[in-house]
């Protein structure tokens, strides 16, 4: 478990730029400023950044508790570790996918679900008019509705753990990698606003 939380880590913190420009703009949401700048700056930020680790956990913890059922569904039939062949066979055709794209050859796009988006449109406008604490907790939790092929890959990798305790703790470390490259941001957006 240790070597696949470096890795989730170290990919994590690499793979960082992407979540700046996915989530970046949502730092905007941020800076809007209170009467105490200092707290104005760094209270919605860790709210933020809280959101968003109890979104990533949660998730991590739920995507596990498939792939355990995975297992078990599998164990019942005589195929041992489904959750791990199904999460490794799923960051292949991701990786083939995106291989493709950059190559120019691929057409493949997975699009969320007009449904989704109309929520997510509704739920950051809503959390805009809040408090600026509540509206960085709020946008950090949204952050796991996102159709965001980096974070699901992750997702997928804590399926494959199938333990909902090792599953939550892989999107906390996956956050954690996150946190410096979104801090720098936000708190950059926060002193120009």
């Amino acid at each position: 478990m240790e070597a696949l939380a470096l890795a989730v880590f170290t990919a994590s913190l690499i793979g960082s730029p992407h979540c700046v420009g996915m989530c970046g703009p949502f730092a905007m949401l941020l800076g809007a400023r209170g009467r105490d700048q200092a707290s104005a700056t760094w209270r919605p930020i860790v709210a933020y950044h809280t959101g968003r680790l109890v979104g990533y956990a949660a998730l991590g913890a739920v995507a596990a508790a498939v792939g355990a059922a995975l297992d078990l569904g599998g164990t019942l039939i005589g195929i041992q570790r489904v959750a791990a062949i199904s999460a490794g066979a799923l960051m292949v055709v991701f990786g083939i996918v995106a291989l493709l794209r950059l190559r120019g050859l691929g057409s493949l796009h997975f699009q969320a679900p007009p449904w989704l988006g109309q929520l997510l449109q509704r739920a950051h406008r809503m959390a805009a008019s809040l408090p600026p604490v509540q509206r960085g907790a709020t946008v950090g939790l949204l952050t796991v509705l996102l159709p965001c092929g980096w974070l699901y890959a992750f997702v997928i990798t804590a399926a494959g753990t199938a333990n909902v305790l090792h599953g939550a703790a892989l999107m906390a470390v996956f956050w954690i990698g996150t946190v410096p490259a979104l801090s720098i941001v936000a708190v950059g957006i926060n002193r120009l606003s």
